[in-house]
């Protein structure tokens, strides 16, 4: 499997950081675009508590993704991807081999390139935007972090539930968002996220 290096900064400004992008000299490669996922129960759960299986529309294209983390770290998720051509079907697939849905998510997400590492503004329900920043190794990321003035000490790794937990501290460390059965711009903040 492949690992991942990428690391969240939260609470971010979409205007300010396009602004940043630009002036970096970064490229917008797609857009703000709705993208949707289903996110599937493993077989063997026990196997590992913070792994699951993700179908996702990210609108020019449908992936079907394993993706596992080990730690809360720049290197701490890894994955394992690969394109499939229909999101329902692929669901469908899924559903009647056994997997359990564990929940549905609706996300924006406008996507730059900048010295080949991809930059992310996130826009998640009820949550204040967020950027990733993926590259090959840690030290591109870094630059890539700094070019945009984004300090490290504001950094947040992990899944989307950390930057819930950046925003919401009330969501305990036994709390996923994935525990959600939708996760949707048109439905209103859920309990656990209310102080």
């Amino acid at each position: 499997m492949k690992t991942e290096i990428e690391v969240k900064f939260c609470k971010v400004d979409i205007d300010d950081t396009r602004a940043r992008l630009q002036k970096a000299g970064a490229n917008c490669v797609q857009p703000m675009r709705l993208m949707r996922r289903q996110v599937f129960h493993l077989v063997d759960p026990d196997k590992n508590d913070y792994a699951y299986l993700r179908v996702r529309d990210e609108g020019d294209k449908t992936t079907m993704t394993y993706k596992q983390f080990a730690d809360q770290s720049l290197h701490g998720a890894s994955e394992a991807e690969v394109v499939v051509s229909d999101f329902a079907t692929t669901c469908e697939i899924l559903l009647q081999s056994g997997l359990q849905l564990k929940s549905y998510q609706e996300t924006k997400r406008e996507t730059w390139q900048i010295d080949g590492v991809e930059v992310v503004i996130d826009l998640w329900p009820w949550l204040e935007p967020f950027i990733e920043i993926e590259g090959p190794n840690e030290d591109a990321v870094l630059q890539v972090a700094s070019k945009l003035n984004f300090a490290w000490d504001d950094a947040v790794f992990g899944g989307a539930t950390e930057a819930y937990r950046a925003s919401y501290p009330n969501l305990t460390k036994d709390m996923v968002m994935d525990d959600l059965a939708e996760i949707r711009f048109d439905l209103p903040l859920p309990d656990r996220l209310k102080a």
